[in-house]
């Protein structure tokens, strides 16, 4: 490896330019830091690169990772060989999963603070309060919701937590499939409400309104309406001056100091150098994987068993919500089609079930909502024929007949279920990819039962002749939603941050994307996690960097 030449210090260094990333891009250096940002993908152009090209998008690696540079492995149990797959893989590029998402932002409730106040100890899981409530993170949603124009309506959810300000743009229209779950829910007496997304429905800060493309979900989007951190955030820091991005630079080393501090990165260049690049602070933001990679891969005396993990924490009780779900056929002899491949990809949701039943067998729920079946190509059709006349029938039947009702599974934290280093599959730098264990609780298997079940039953009552529920069979990543594996809480023999993310270890190490969550909540996490980073940041710059701390105090 080609060392060069040392660049100046800086104030912070920001790795991963993602969701928490660009969050983290923005506050900082808005707050006048000198920050140097890294992601190992590329800087794309939304206009110039992005499109509706399904196979592009969908079927290739475009925005996905290359598993034969970056695999990953994954195991079910502590006894199994570990065999490659690409377990919840997430855009690898500047924007990072905000580039193919599809925009749910709902906010997180009360009680998703208090799992283990509420429910006590449960066999075989590792339940934890979260060290801050609802009450501390409110400001950063509604800020976040403010920057990103997130569209929506106050108080359409009944059961929506306190919020200190309406959403900036109008809800997306109901789609007709929408229009049949909302028909549903009033029939069953249930809350059905548009679920908050993160695209501008009117002109917000110099975009334009979204323009009823169907060509949404995993897509990149060319028209901006769609909110995300590589046309928000990313040149919002660029533009203080203050910022520095540096694409297609892999960081693989945190370095430490003699006194235990970080001093800054190691990374590999566009070209292939290795370079050292020092700075203050150091803020991970690569997903929940993948910062708890970097950090047990940054040995050193000091930390024998990787960076800030003196708890033997890193990398344990990860979660990764698992998207489980009912298809409904309609009967195109006696219904109007549902044209669900038009229109956004979802339409209408609800928290009916989000909180604790024990009658339905299980703790805790998620978020349901009604969806589109996908595009031509990639139809989801459980046991549909791939080929030949049986497709072609099928094809012809439902692909304007059809829609679905998924869950986010809210899974249950394991401390088995983790992250640690491969010992025998390397990546294209020949180091140790990222092993990743899990099997599901009970719970969470209990819980994809009842509300699989539960979303066939609305999908009945809006008028479908034939359902095809999915459940969980094995946790697959298949939302990209990752959390957990270095916890936020007050006990540093337990936990790997404190409340501000801060490494109990290392002070001026922080780690902002959902590594530090506790608990997965039941909801699509990116508007918490960005919400979370957002709050982290303030912190750096107001009390940290002025050489003062701060503590939260909860009940």
């Amino acid at each position: 490896m080609t060392h060069t030449r040392k660049p100046d210090p800086v104030d912070a260094i920001v790795v991963g330019l993602g969701a928490t990333g660009g969050t983290a891009a923005k506050v900082l250096s808005e707050a006048g830091m000198k920050v140097v940002g890294f992601d190992r993908g590329p800087w794309l152009r939304a206009q110039e690169h992005y499109s509706g090209d399904e196979l592009k998008f969908i079927n290739r690696n475009y925005l996905w990772p290359d598993p034969k540079l970056f695999p990953r492995t994954l195991r079910h149990d502590e006894e199994s060989v570990a065999e490659p797959f690409p377990f919840s893989p997430t855009p690898q590029l500047v924007g990072g999963g905000t580039n193919h998402w599809a925009g749910w932002v709902p906010r997180p409730r009360e009680s998703d603070f208090l799992q283990r106040s509420l429910h006590g100890d449960l066999d075989g899981a590792n339940l934890a309060d979260w060290p801050i409530r609802y009450e501390h993170l409110e400001p950063y949603l509604t800020k976040v919701e403010w920057e990103f124009g997130i569209s929506g309506i106050a108080g359409a959810d009944k059961y929506e937590p306190y919020r200190s300000k309406d959403y900036p743009s109008a809800p997306l229209r109901p789609t007709r499939f929408g229009k049949r779950f909302y028909e549903a829910c009033n029939k069953l007496g249930i809350n059905g409400f548009p679920i908050p997304h993160a695209m501008v429905t009117n002109q917000h800060k110099g975009r334009d309104p979204f323009n009823t493309t169907s060509f949404w979900n995993q897509y990149g989007d060319p028209s901006t309406a769609r909110s995300n951190t590589l046309t928000t955030f990313i040149p919002e820091a660029v533009a203080t001056g203050n910022f520095e991005l540096r694409a297609e630079s892999f960081v693989r080393e945190i370095k430490v100091g003699k006194d235990g501090r970080a001093t800054g990165v190691i990374y590999i260049d566009p070209d292939g150098n290795e370079v050292e690049q020092d700075s203050g602070i150091v803020v991970l933001s690569l997903g929940a994987i993948e910062s708890a990679r970097l950090m047990l891969m940054s040995k050193s005396p000091s930390f024998p068993d990787g960076l800030g993990n003196s708890s033997g924490q890193v990398g344990k009780n990860a979660t990764f919500h698992e998207y489980v779900f009912a298809v409904g056929l309609f009967d195109q002899e006696i219904d109007d089609p549902l044209y669900g491949w038009t229109g956004n990809y979802i339409s209408g949701g609800t928290f009916e079930f989000y909180e604790t039943d024990e009658d339905r067998g299980h703790i805790g729920g998620c978020l349901i909502s009604a969806s589109q079946t996908c595009h031509p190509i990639n139809m989801v059709f459980p046991g549909r024929p791939t080929w030949g006349q049986g497709m072609k029938d099928a094809d012809r039947d439902y692909f304007s007949f059809a829609m679905k009702i998924g869950a986010i599974l809210h899974d249950m934290p394991v401390e088995s279920n983790r992250v640690d280093l491969d010992p025998a599959v390397k990546d294209a730098w020949g180091l140790p990819v990222a092993r990743i264990t899990h099997k599901p609780h009970v719970n969470d298997v209990a819980m994809s039962k009842w509300q699989v079940d539960k979303n066939s039953e609305i999908l009945r009552a809006a008028g479908a002749r034939k359902t095809i529920p999915v459940y969980l069979q094995r946790m697959t990543g298949n939302t990209c939603h990752q959390h957990g594996t270095a916890r936020m809480g007050t006990d540093s023999a337990t936990t790997v941050l404190n409340e501000w993310c801060q490494s109990h270890d290392v002070d001026n190490l922080f780690v902002v994307d959902g590594a530090g969550f506790p608990s997965s909540t039941g909801v699509n996490p990116t508007l918490t996690m960005m919400a979370n980073a957002w709050r982290a940041c303030d912190y750096i710059t107001q009390v940290y960097a002025k050489g003062r701390e701060e503590r939260i105090k909860v009940g």
